[in-house]
């Protein structure tokens, strides 16, 4: 069952309140917060349906808001805000630290699913949280607006593109040459860059579970207590 929640982010006299839904299905084994993309919200229902498949494979979910719905309303006139991936990247690492302060994920590892611009900003909060985020999985994503912080990821990353998606593709093959951490690319035959068409994002949420499921479950023996 989804609980809302809210983090506090960013520091005074700019700190903010922003909005999210938290799932922890039982006997969860790690939890996946979720940075949506450019013009997108914690509502999108491309990620919603991905999160509902972590949800059932034993993950827990967060998905949230990076703007206020002000900055939302700005930002669907201006779209200034969706590219801010500083702004982004602070309020995201924000998420990670209260994740771990919840009694409900505060023993869980954390993965980060980012898609189109909150790819970037997932790889940042990877890169200045190396202890807490395990795993990144990145949906048609934005990883070259990470910049020099792609150097300092340590969290096995997956980035996943639309094999119709060919500007993306470059972006991502060209940002994946900076990765040092385990990382692969997989091409979803047909796919556009909002993975649309039949199929397509049944197979970003199995190559996402997956993923998760490799890095995030603990070994045999070494369950969570």
């Amino acid at each position: 069952m989804s609980i809302p929640v809210t983090i506090d982010a960013g520091a005074e006299p700019e700190r903010v309140r922003l909005n999210g839904d938290l799932d922890v299905p039982d006997s969860a084994y790690g939890v996946v917060l979720f940075a949506h993309g450019s013009g997108s919200s914690r509502h999108s229902p491309r990620n919603r349906n991905v999160a509902k498949s972590l949800q059932e494979n034993g993950l827990a979910t967060l998905l949230l808001d990076l703007l206020t719905e002000e900055e939302e309303s700005v930002d669907r006139r201006t779209a200034e805000m969706r590219f801010d991936i500083g702004l982004l990247s602070t309020r995201l690492i924000d998420a990670v630290d209260r994740l771990g302060g919840w009694e409900s994920t505060r023993d869980l590892p954390v993965g980060i699913f980012g898609a189109s611009t909150g790819a970037a900003s997932a790889l940042v909060a990877a890169a200045e949280r190396p202890a807490a985020v395990r795993a990144v999985v990145s949906r048609g994503g934005r990883a070259d607006l990470a910049n020099a912080a792609l150097r300092r990821v340590h969290a096995p990353t997956l980035l996943i593109v639309g094999g119709q998606d060919q500007h993306v593709l470059t972006l991502n093959e060209n940002a994946a040459e900076k990765i040092l951490a385990p990382h692969r690319i997989e091409v979803v035959a047909g796919a556009t860059h909002l993975f649309e068409e039949p199929g397509a994002l049944d197979r970003v949420s199995e190559l996402a579970g997956g993923w998760f499921d490799r890095y995030l479950r603990p070994p045999p023996g070494q369950g969570q207590e």
